[in-house]
Protein backbone atom coordinates (compact mmCIF):
# COMPACT_ATOMS: atom_id res chain seq x y z
CA UNK A 1 0.00 0.00 0.00
CA UNK A 2 1.35 3.56 -1.01
CA UNK A 3 2.71 5.81 1.42
CA UNK A 4 0.19 8.69 2.05
CA UNK A 5 3.56 10.97 0.60
CA UNK A 6 3.63 8.74 -2.20
CA UNK A 7 0.09 9.49 -2.28
CA UNK A 8 0.24 13.17 -2.76
CA UNK A 9 3.20 13.12 -5.04
CA UNK A 10 1.39 11.12 -7.74
CA UNK A 11 -1.85 13.01 -7.05
CA UNK A 12 0.44 16.50 -7.84
CA UNK A 13 1.91 14.59 -10.64
CA UNK A 14 -1.35 13.69 -12.14
CA UNK A 15 -2.49 17.35 -12.45
CA UNK A 16 0.70 18.11 -14.10
CA UNK A 17 2.18 20.06 -10.97
CA UNK A 18 5.61 18.35 -11.18
CA UNK A 19 6.94 16.95 -7.88
CA UNK A 20 7.36 20.63 -6.27
CA UNK A 21 3.99 20.58 -6.40
CA UNK A 22 3.34 18.04 -4.05
CA UNK A 23 5.88 19.71 -1.13
CA UNK A 24 3.31 21.19 1.43
CA UNK A 25 2.30 24.87 1.81
CA UNK A 26 4.58 25.85 4.75
CA UNK A 27 8.04 24.76 2.97
CA UNK A 28 6.37 26.47 -0.53
CA UNK A 29 6.29 29.82 1.07
CA UNK A 30 9.35 29.59 2.79
CA UNK A 31 10.57 28.71 -0.92
CA UNK A 32 8.78 31.80 -2.01
CA UNK A 33 10.06 34.18 1.04
CA UNK A 34 13.43 33.58 -0.54
CA UNK A 35 12.27 35.92 -3.93
CA UNK A 36 11.69 39.53 -4.57
CA UNK A 37 8.03 40.53 -3.98
CA UNK A 38 7.15 40.58 -7.44
CA UNK A 39 8.61 37.27 -8.80
CA UNK A 40 6.48 35.56 -5.74
CA UNK A 41 3.54 37.05 -6.71
CA UNK A 42 4.12 35.98 -10.26
CA UNK A 43 3.46 32.83 -9.09
CA UNK A 44 0.37 32.56 -8.70
CA UNK A 45 -0.21 31.65 -12.47
CA UNK A 46 1.39 28.48 -12.10
CA UNK A 47 -1.87 26.46 -10.46
CA UNK A 48 -5.04 27.20 -8.47
CA UNK A 49 -3.38 25.96 -5.64
CA UNK A 50 -0.70 28.46 -5.99
CA UNK A 51 -2.64 31.62 -6.28
CA UNK A 52 -2.55 32.74 -2.15
CA UNK A 53 0.30 30.88 -1.40
CA UNK A 54 2.34 34.32 -2.08
CA UNK A 55 0.29 36.01 0.65
CA UNK A 56 1.26 34.11 3.36
CA UNK A 57 5.07 33.85 2.31
CA UNK A 58 7.13 34.09 5.83
CA UNK A 59 9.46 37.03 4.30
CA UNK A 60 8.61 40.15 2.40
CA UNK A 61 11.07 41.32 -0.27
CA UNK A 62 10.48 44.73 -1.89
CA UNK A 63 13.68 45.54 -3.69
CA UNK A 64 12.55 45.47 -7.03
CA UNK A 65 13.37 42.69 -9.78
CA UNK A 66 16.72 42.95 -9.92
CA UNK A 67 18.38 42.45 -7.10
CA UNK A 68 21.75 44.20 -8.01
CA UNK A 69 20.22 47.33 -8.86
CA UNK A 70 18.28 49.82 -6.78
CA UNK A 71 14.61 50.24 -8.44
CA UNK A 72 12.84 53.58 -7.86
CA UNK A 73 10.18 53.82 -5.88
CA UNK A 74 7.82 55.20 -8.16
CA UNK A 75 8.08 52.09 -10.11
CA UNK A 76 6.88 50.47 -7.49
CA UNK A 77 4.33 52.31 -5.77
CA UNK A 78 0.79 50.81 -6.94
CA UNK A 79 2.45 47.21 -6.61
CA UNK A 80 3.49 47.85 -3.20
CA UNK A 81 -0.19 49.00 -2.63
CA UNK A 82 -1.61 46.61 -3.62
CA UNK A 83 0.92 43.83 -2.18
CA UNK A 84 -0.06 45.09 1.04
CA UNK A 85 -3.72 45.29 0.69
CA UNK A 86 -4.26 41.63 -0.48
CA UNK A 87 -1.96 40.49 2.13
CA UNK A 88 -3.84 42.09 4.88
CA UNK A 89 -2.29 41.59 8.21
CA UNK A 90 -0.66 38.12 7.46
CA UNK A 91 2.79 37.84 9.89
CA UNK A 92 5.64 38.66 8.13
CA UNK A 93 9.22 37.07 9.50
CA UNK A 94 11.70 39.67 7.46
CA UNK A 95 11.28 42.27 5.75
CA UNK A 96 13.45 43.85 3.52
CA UNK A 97 13.22 47.23 1.93
CA UNK A 98 15.43 48.60 -0.87
CA UNK A 99 14.61 51.34 -3.40
CA UNK A 100 15.52 54.36 -3.95
CA UNK A 101 13.32 57.54 -3.05
CA UNK A 102 13.79 60.30 -5.18
CA UNK A 103 10.76 62.88 -4.29
CA UNK A 104 10.17 64.18 -1.24
CA UNK A 105 5.96 63.32 -1.58
CA UNK A 106 6.72 59.69 -1.42
CA UNK A 107 8.88 59.91 2.13
CA UNK A 108 5.40 59.85 3.78
CA UNK A 109 4.31 56.95 1.70
CA UNK A 110 7.17 54.78 2.21
CA UNK A 111 6.81 55.52 5.94
CA UNK A 112 3.27 54.90 5.78
CA UNK A 113 4.70 51.03 4.10
CA UNK A 114 6.83 50.83 7.44
CA UNK A 115 3.73 51.14 10.08
CA UNK A 116 1.75 49.05 8.02
CA UNK A 117 4.48 46.13 7.86
CA UNK A 118 5.07 46.89 11.76
CA UNK A 119 1.83 45.59 12.23
CA UNK A 120 2.58 42.39 10.47
CA UNK A 121 4.42 41.34 13.76
CA UNK A 122 7.91 41.59 11.33
CA UNK A 123 10.73 40.01 13.58
CA UNK A 124 13.73 41.05 11.41
CA UNK A 125 12.98 44.53 9.15
CA UNK A 126 15.73 45.58 7.02
CA UNK A 127 15.28 49.23 5.66
CA UNK A 128 17.89 50.01 2.73
CA UNK A 129 16.33 53.51 1.40
CA UNK A 130 18.59 55.54 -0.31
CA UNK A 131 18.23 59.21 -1.80
CA UNK A 132 18.78 61.12 -4.92
CA UNK A 133 22.43 63.23 -4.14
CA UNK A 134 25.51 62.77 -1.61
CA UNK A 135 24.76 63.26 1.80
CA UNK A 136 20.92 63.39 1.62
CA UNK A 137 19.49 60.43 3.44
CA UNK A 138 15.82 59.32 3.89
CA UNK A 139 14.48 60.46 7.16
CA UNK A 140 12.25 58.41 8.80
CA UNK A 141 9.15 59.90 10.65
CA UNK A 142 9.27 61.57 14.28
CA UNK A 143 7.31 58.71 15.93
CA UNK A 144 8.76 55.59 17.72
CA UNK A 145 8.83 52.41 16.97
CA UNK A 146 5.86 49.94 18.59
CA UNK A 147 5.81 45.99 18.31
CA UNK A 148 5.86 43.07 20.43
CA UNK A 149 7.69 41.33 18.08
CA UNK A 150 10.69 42.94 16.95
CA UNK A 151 13.85 41.60 17.20
CA UNK A 152 16.68 42.85 14.84
CA UNK A 153 16.55 46.29 12.94
CA UNK A 154 18.76 47.08 10.29
CA UNK A 155 18.83 50.48 8.68
CA UNK A 156 21.13 51.43 5.91
CA UNK A 157 21.31 55.04 4.36
CA UNK A 158 18.56 56.20 7.50
CA UNK A 159 18.45 60.13 8.62
CA UNK A 160 17.26 59.54 12.47
CA UNK A 161 15.97 61.01 15.56
CA UNK A 162 15.60 60.47 18.95
CA UNK A 163 11.68 59.56 18.85
CA UNK A 164 12.25 56.97 16.41
CA UNK A 165 15.47 55.90 18.06
CA UNK A 166 13.48 55.46 21.83
CA UNK A 167 12.65 51.64 21.57
CA UNK A 168 10.91 51.48 25.04
CA UNK A 169 8.01 50.09 22.27
CA UNK A 170 10.41 47.17 21.37
CA UNK A 171 10.39 45.08 24.75
CA UNK A 172 12.27 41.90 22.19
CA UNK A 173 14.13 44.02 20.27
CA UNK A 174 18.18 42.33 20.67
CA UNK A 175 19.63 43.18 17.67
CA UNK A 176 20.20 46.95 15.97
CA UNK A 177 22.60 47.74 13.28
CA UNK A 178 23.06 51.14 11.67
CA UNK A 179 25.13 51.71 8.26
CA UNK A 180 25.96 55.62 6.64
CA UNK A 181 23.15 56.61 9.60
CA UNK A 182 22.93 60.32 10.39
CA UNK A 183 22.60 61.33 14.01
CA UNK A 184 23.13 65.10 13.45
CA UNK A 185 19.42 65.20 14.95
CA UNK A 186 19.83 62.62 17.82
CA UNK A 187 20.14 62.83 21.43
CA UNK A 188 20.16 59.80 22.52
CA UNK A 189 19.71 56.02 21.54
CA UNK A 190 17.63 54.04 24.31
CA UNK A 191 16.51 50.37 24.85
CA UNK A 192 16.52 48.74 27.90
CA UNK A 193 16.16 44.68 25.54
CA UNK A 194 19.12 45.71 23.05
CA UNK A 195 21.92 43.04 23.46
CA UNK A 196 24.03 43.83 20.43
CA UNK A 197 24.82 47.87 18.54
CA UNK A 198 26.86 47.91 15.56
CA UNK A 199 27.11 51.37 14.32
CA UNK A 200 29.30 52.23 11.04
CA UNK A 201 30.35 54.87 8.50
CA UNK A 202 28.08 57.21 10.19
CA UNK A 203 27.65 60.78 11.05
CA UNK A 204 26.72 62.12 14.54
CA UNK A 205 26.31 65.55 15.57
CA UNK A 206 29.20 68.10 15.26
CA UNK A 207 28.51 70.09 18.62
CA UNK A 208 26.33 67.40 20.70
CA UNK A 209 26.96 64.20 21.72
CA UNK A 210 24.49 61.00 21.45
CA UNK A 211 23.81 59.15 24.28
CA UNK A 212 23.76 56.08 24.28
CA UNK A 213 21.42 53.77 26.89
CA UNK A 214 21.42 50.45 26.47
CA UNK A 215 22.03 48.62 30.06
CA UNK A 216 21.51 45.13 28.48
CA UNK A 217 24.07 45.13 25.60
CA UNK A 218 26.52 42.03 25.46
CA UNK A 219 28.08 43.41 22.11
CA UNK A 220 28.68 46.89 20.34
CA UNK A 221 30.61 47.95 17.41
CA UNK A 222 31.75 51.50 17.21
CA UNK A 223 33.23 52.01 13.64
CA UNK A 224 34.39 54.80 11.17
CA UNK A 225 32.46 57.13 12.13
CA UNK A 226 32.34 60.87 11.85
CA UNK A 227 31.82 64.28 14.66
CA UNK A 228 31.16 63.54 18.07
CA UNK A 229 31.52 60.43 19.63
CA UNK A 230 28.88 59.03 21.43
CA UNK A 231 28.51 58.90 25.04
CA UNK A 232 27.94 54.97 26.89
CA UNK A 233 26.48 54.82 29.57
CA UNK A 234 26.93 51.71 31.96
CA UNK A 235 26.90 48.38 30.48
CA UNK A 236 27.03 45.60 33.04
CA UNK A 237 26.28 43.16 31.03
CA UNK A 238 28.79 43.98 27.88
CA UNK A 239 31.13 40.92 26.64
CA UNK A 240 32.87 42.79 23.72
CA UNK A 241 33.37 46.11 22.21
CA UNK A 242 34.85 47.03 19.64
CA UNK A 243 36.20 50.97 18.85
CA UNK A 244 37.70 52.76 15.95
CA UNK A 245 38.53 56.41 15.23
CA UNK A 246 38.91 57.77 11.86
CA UNK A 247 40.02 61.08 10.62
CA UNK A 248 36.59 61.91 10.12
CA UNK A 249 35.75 62.65 13.82
CA UNK A 250 35.88 66.11 15.50
CA UNK A 251 37.54 65.02 18.84
CA UNK A 252 40.71 66.46 18.39
CA UNK A 253 42.74 69.54 19.70
CA UNK A 254 44.62 70.97 16.71
CA UNK A 255 46.28 73.78 19.16
CA UNK A 256 47.81 71.11 22.07
CA UNK A 257 47.58 67.43 22.63
CA UNK A 258 45.43 67.84 24.78
CA UNK A 259 41.84 68.57 24.50
CA UNK A 260 41.84 72.09 26.89
CA UNK A 261 43.54 74.61 24.73
CA UNK A 262 40.76 77.08 25.82
CA UNK A 263 41.10 78.55 22.54
CA UNK A 264 37.72 79.40 21.50
CA UNK A 265 38.40 78.78 17.61
CA UNK A 266 39.27 75.26 18.28
CA UNK A 267 36.15 73.06 16.94
CA UNK A 268 37.40 70.06 19.18
CA UNK A 269 37.89 71.44 22.48
CA UNK A 270 36.03 74.31 22.26
CA UNK A 271 32.67 72.65 21.86
CA UNK A 272 33.64 69.56 24.24
CA UNK A 273 33.87 72.56 27.00
CA UNK A 274 30.41 73.41 26.79
CA UNK A 275 28.76 69.82 26.30
CA UNK A 276 29.76 66.50 28.74
CA UNK A 277 32.89 67.89 29.74
CA UNK A 278 32.64 66.55 33.24
CA UNK A 279 31.97 63.14 32.49
CA UNK A 280 33.36 59.73 30.92
CA UNK A 281 32.30 59.77 27.24
CA UNK A 282 33.76 55.80 26.30
CA UNK A 283 35.42 54.23 29.04
CA UNK A 284 33.49 54.36 31.90
CA UNK A 285 30.70 52.47 29.68
CA UNK A 286 33.50 50.36 28.42
CA UNK A 287 34.56 49.29 31.97
CA UNK A 288 32.93 46.15 32.44
CA UNK A 289 33.64 44.50 29.05
CA UNK A 290 35.37 41.40 29.15
CA UNK A 291 36.98 41.79 25.37
CA UNK A 292 38.14 45.00 24.03
CA UNK A 293 39.51 46.21 20.85
CA UNK A 294 40.35 50.09 21.15
CA UNK A 295 41.71 51.65 18.00
CA UNK A 296 42.34 55.13 17.08
CA UNK A 297 44.01 55.97 13.70
CA UNK A 298 43.79 59.74 13.73
CA UNK A 299 44.50 60.72 17.34
CA UNK A 300 41.41 62.02 19.08
CA UNK A 301 41.75 62.97 22.57
CA UNK A 302 38.78 60.81 22.94
CA UNK A 303 40.80 57.30 24.94
CA UNK A 304 43.35 60.21 26.49
CA UNK A 305 40.90 62.51 28.68
CA UNK A 306 38.86 59.65 29.98
CA UNK A 307 41.73 58.20 31.40
CA UNK A 308 41.33 60.86 33.65
CA UNK A 309 38.27 59.17 35.50
CA UNK A 310 40.07 56.09 36.27
CA UNK A 311 38.19 53.82 34.95
CA UNK A 312 39.10 50.09 36.52
CA UNK A 313 38.27 47.18 33.59
CA UNK A 314 37.04 44.81 36.68
CA UNK A 315 36.40 41.79 33.64
CA UNK A 316 38.51 42.81 30.97
CA UNK A 317 40.42 39.36 29.74
CA UNK A 318 41.75 40.17 26.49
CA UNK A 319 42.61 43.29 25.17
CA UNK A 320 43.68 44.71 21.84
CA UNK A 321 45.07 48.23 21.06
CA UNK A 322 46.78 49.88 18.77
CA UNK A 323 49.91 52.51 18.27
CA UNK A 324 47.98 55.48 19.96
CA UNK A 325 48.47 53.79 23.66
CA UNK A 326 52.11 53.30 22.56
CA UNK A 327 54.24 56.33 21.40
CA UNK A 328 57.55 56.47 22.16
CA UNK A 329 58.94 57.79 24.70
CA UNK A 330 55.19 58.40 26.14
CA UNK A 331 53.70 55.02 27.29
CA UNK A 332 51.44 56.74 30.14
CA UNK A 333 47.73 55.90 28.41
CA UNK A 334 49.30 52.09 27.75
CA UNK A 335 50.55 51.78 31.36
CA UNK A 336 47.79 53.40 32.66
CA UNK A 337 44.92 50.71 31.24
CA UNK A 338 47.09 47.60 32.30
CA UNK A 339 47.51 49.27 35.69
CA UNK A 340 43.73 48.94 35.67
CA UNK A 341 42.97 45.65 34.34
CA UNK A 342 43.53 43.55 37.16
CA UNK A 343 42.37 39.99 35.37
CA UNK A 344 43.74 41.25 32.05
CA UNK A 345 44.95 37.33 30.30
CA UNK A 346 45.41 38.18 26.51
CA UNK A 347 47.17 41.43 25.43
CA UNK A 348 47.84 42.22 21.61
CA UNK A 349 49.76 45.64 20.09
CA UNK A 350 49.03 46.35 17.15
CA UNK A 351 51.51 48.82 15.42
CA UNK A 352 51.18 50.56 12.15
CA UNK A 353 49.73 47.43 10.50
CA UNK A 354 45.78 46.86 9.76
CA UNK A 355 46.39 42.89 8.96
CA UNK A 356 45.13 40.07 8.60
CA UNK A 357 48.78 39.35 7.30
CA UNK A 358 51.27 41.17 9.62
CA UNK A 359 54.95 40.66 8.45
CA UNK A 360 56.08 40.57 12.36
CA UNK A 361 54.65 38.68 15.35
CA UNK A 362 56.73 39.14 18.28
CA UNK A 363 55.13 37.10 21.03
CA UNK A 364 56.31 36.85 25.06
CA UNK A 365 54.90 35.78 28.46
CA UNK A 366 54.66 37.06 32.12
CA UNK A 367 57.46 36.48 34.16
CA UNK A 368 56.07 35.51 36.91
CA UNK A 369 58.93 35.01 39.86
CA UNK A 370 59.48 38.98 39.87
CA UNK A 371 55.92 40.13 40.25
CA UNK A 372 55.01 43.72 39.39
CA UNK A 373 51.91 45.72 40.86
CA UNK A 374 51.83 47.37 37.46
CA UNK A 375 50.34 44.68 35.49
CA UNK A 376 47.75 41.39 35.65
CA UNK A 377 48.78 38.46 37.67
CA UNK A 378 46.83 36.60 35.40
CA UNK A 379 48.57 37.32 32.28
CA UNK A 380 49.13 34.59 29.89
CA UNK A 381 50.16 35.91 26.33
CA UNK A 382 51.28 39.53 24.81
CA UNK A 383 51.59 39.81 21.14
CA UNK A 384 52.88 42.47 19.45
CA UNK A 385 52.18 42.81 15.43
CA UNK A 386 53.69 45.32 12.54
CA UNK A 387 55.22 45.13 9.73
CA UNK A 388 58.75 45.68 10.54
CA UNK A 389 60.92 45.92 14.08
CA UNK A 390 62.17 49.79 14.16
CA UNK A 391 63.64 51.73 16.78
CA UNK A 392 59.98 52.91 17.88
CA UNK A 393 59.13 49.16 18.70
CA UNK A 394 62.55 48.47 20.18
CA UNK A 395 61.46 51.27 22.78
CA UNK A 396 57.56 49.83 23.27
CA UNK A 397 59.72 45.98 23.82
CA UNK A 398 61.93 47.41 26.50
CA UNK A 399 58.81 48.95 28.34
CA UNK A 400 57.28 45.99 28.62
CA UNK A 401 60.32 44.46 29.76
CA UNK A 402 59.87 46.79 32.29
CA UNK A 403 57.01 45.17 33.08
CA UNK A 404 58.50 41.44 33.58
CA UNK A 405 56.73 40.43 30.47
CA UNK A 406 59.94 38.47 28.93
CA UNK A 407 60.55 35.18 27.16
CA UNK A 408 60.01 37.26 23.58
CA UNK A 409 60.07 35.17 20.32
CA UNK A 410 59.85 36.94 16.70
CA UNK A 411 57.97 35.07 13.47
CA UNK A 412 58.73 36.81 10.65
CA UNK A 413 59.56 36.95 7.26
CA UNK A 414 63.11 36.51 6.47
CA UNK A 415 64.18 39.87 5.92
CA UNK A 416 63.86 40.76 9.83
CA UNK A 417 65.05 37.03 10.74
CA UNK A 418 67.79 38.91 12.63
CA UNK A 419 66.06 40.30 15.32
CA UNK A 420 65.00 36.98 16.73
CA UNK A 421 68.73 37.40 18.64
CA UNK A 422 67.41 39.95 21.12
CA UNK A 423 67.34 39.39 24.09
CA UNK A 424 64.47 39.30 26.72
CA UNK A 425 64.45 42.36 28.63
Amino acid sequence: MPRPQEGNKRAALARGEGIIGALPDDLLQHVLSFLPAQQAVRTCVLARRWRGLWKSATSLRITGVHESEVTPVQELREFVNHLLLLRCRAPIDTCELRFAVVSDDDVPRVSLWIRHIMLCQVRLLRLDISRDGYGVYFYVDNLPLASQHLTRLELIDTGLNDSFLDFAGCPVLEDLVIINGCFVHVRRISSKSLKRLAIADSSFNQHARTRIYAPSLVSLRLEDNWDRTPVLDSMPSLKAAFVRFIKESVDRCFYSDSWDCHNEDCQGCYDLQAVNSHDSVLLKGLSEAENLTLIDEHDTFIFRRDLIWCPTFSKLKTLLLNEYWCVPDDFRALAFILEHSPFLEILTLQFFSKGPNHKVEIKGGYNAVETSAAISKHLKAVEVKCNSVDAEVLKILKFLGTLNICKLTINSTPRFLHFCSLPSF
